[in-house]
């Protein structure tokens, strides 16, 4: 086979094309903190998009920008919930505190997507178990997988923002 059509590369062209980070297509329903964590990844990747500028690193400049135009879409496209402290029933950005089948107890806060980080007991509203919360009230139960069932114990939009 004849090289002379064959253009080498250098590995910077396949950043030339990066496709974009997908965006979900629920309502980006934040938390106040949840849009504050937008606004400090958005002035992170632009501090970090021009010192790749100045650098000419053409491949850290291709991801930079795709990822500040996700964050950026995100900032603009967020609706913010602010907290409630009513404790009739679990919404959107309040602590739920959970007692297992087994007797163990746990805690969630009900964030948003991008916000969500289900090892720190944070959990989108769009996640199955989230979406069984929503609307119920403390002594309901709920399906909880392998651990069979969990009851509401508490509905705590006071500390809302610090699960246990």
């Amino acid at each position: 086979m004849s090289r002379a059509f064959v253009k080498e590369t250098d590995g910077e062209e396949i950043y030339d094309d990066l496709p974009d980070r997908p965006i979900d297509p629920h309502r980006n329903l934040v938390t106040p903190e949840g849009l504050a964590m937008i606004e400090a990844e958005v002035a992170r990747l632009q501090t970090a998009l021009a010192d790749a500028q100045s650098r000419g690193a053409r491949a850290d400049v291709a991801e930079l920008s795709r990822d500040l135009d996700y964050w950026q879409s995100r900032r603009a496209s967020a609706e913010i919930v602010r907290p409630t402290q009513e404790r009739d029933h679990v919404r959107f950005g309040v602590r739920v505190d959970l007692e297992f089948a087994d007797g163990r107890r746990q805690a969630y806060r009900i964030v948003g997507i991008d916000e969500a980080d289900p090892a720190k007991g944070l959990l989108s509203y769009v996640a199955p178990f989230a979406q069984a919360l929503l609307g119920k009230s403390v002594g309901d139960s709920v399906p909880a997988g392998k651990q069979g069932t969990a009851e509401i114990v508490a509905i705590d939009p006071a500390e809302a923002s610090s699960p246990r």
